[in-house]
């Protein structure tokens, strides 16, 4: 690396590390000041908040804000460079804007890089034990489930009417078998108990119709009966924050069954599959449009520099939730829909760079 590239690469990391200790220190002051009441009111040991929420919240804030953490830094140091006619003396010196870039670059992949690790492999442990601990001490996010239809198999569908949380219970519960485009079986039960020894769902007063060729059918019920198929209490818990703690691996399979079940819920699961890779490529266009905006020496200085910058931070935030919607309202998949504002803001850093060179 010659001098050049250790001189930007230094400032670069410096300046990020930096601004993460500041903005990390002011956030957790903030988050402190909002759940402290929640935290005398619930018991919260001392322990607890420390270890097992901030200990975990920090790192997932940053890796999730960690695109537009660089992005300031790199407008705040190269303004600052800018406004002490350092790029003046480099492009003087015969360096070409694209070659000035390449430190720039180097430590937006790297940030990318490392950003996406913690994505897809530490953060969703770490959201385990946070989520668990904002369950318990924080506010308990209710959970209803009223008349779910899930395909479980190919031609096995139940129906719940609804699940209770308090004694893990389905309620009117029914299952089909389908052959053949024609129903096999219908087992329909008052209510379904799990039963986490055995876990297999407990029936109570159910009873089962068996369909043969023609109008004759075959009718068996019962009390109680024990039934394994694949469902179980745990796909009721499953929402918008259960995603959060699920690595890689475990979240296509979840997305691969949600589909193949038909249920809605899959769509949380595709928004989260599709930020984990999406938000740490931004950090590379974010970077280079960080840079096209601030290289030029400009009267207003830093602070004009910095205004854009945090302004561009906080639309592309907006734009990205925005993107989300279109997921919610059904009218976009998670694949297009989360990408939209990385292409939108890829183009303007075309635009910008073009301005810039010249």
């Amino acid at each position: 690396m010659r001098k050049l590239d250790l001189y930007i690469s230094k400032k670069f990391i410096t300046t990020f590390f930096m601004a993460l200790l500041l903005i990390i220190g002011i956030v957790i002051i903030f988050d402190i000041s909002e759940k402290v009441d929640y935290f005398v009111k619930n018991e919260a040991p001392i322990k607890a908040i420390i270890f097992d929420y901030y200990m975990n919240f920090v790192p997932y804030f940053i890796n999730m804000f960690s695109p537009l953490f660089v992005f300031i830094t790199v407008i705040f140091f190269t303004s600052r460079m800018a406004a002490n006619s350092e790029f003046i003396a480099m492009l003087s010196g015969g360096i070409s804007y694209v070659r000035i870039l390449l430190p720039y670059m180097g430590c937006a992949i790297l940030i990318a890089m490392l950003s996406l690790g913690l994505n897809l492999y530490v953060i969703p442990r770490s959201n385990v034990t946070r989520t668990a601990f904002e369950d318990k001490y924080i506010k308990a996010r209710s959970i209803k489930f009223r008349n779910v239809h899930y395909q479980i198999a190919p031609g096995q569908f139940v129906y719940v009417e609804s699940f209770s949380r308090w004694n893990n219970t389905a309620y009117k519960f029914t299952l089909e078998t389908i052959e053949n485009n024609k129903l096999k079986s219908k087992l329909e039960a008052d209510s379904a108990v799990w039963d986490s020894t055995q876990q297999c769902w407990r029936l109570r007063n159910w009873f089962i119709r068996d369909y043969a060729s023609g109008l004759e059918d075959h009718i068996t019920c019962g009390e109680k009966k024990d039934t394994a198929i694949e469902l179980t209490v745990t796909d009721f818990y499953r929402n918008e924050k259960t995603v959060e703690t699920l690595p890689i691996k475990d979240l296509n399979q979840l997305i691969k069954t949600q589909d193949m079940r038909g249920d809605a819920n899959v769509m949380f699961a595709e928004i989260e599959l599709h930020n984990r890779f999406a938000m740490p490529f931004s950090a590379i266009i974010l970077t280079i449009m960080g840079v096209c905006l601030s290289s030029r020496k400009k009267r207003g200085g830093i602070g004009w520099n910095l205004g854009v910058g945090i302004a561009l931070a906080f639309t592309y935030i907006l734009f990205l939730r925005f993107s989300q919607m279109f997921v919610y309202a059904g009218t976009m998949p998670a694949a297009i829909a989360l990408w939209i504002p990385n292409l939108v803001f890829a183009l303007i850093t075309v635009f910008l760079y073009t301005k810039a060179q010249k």
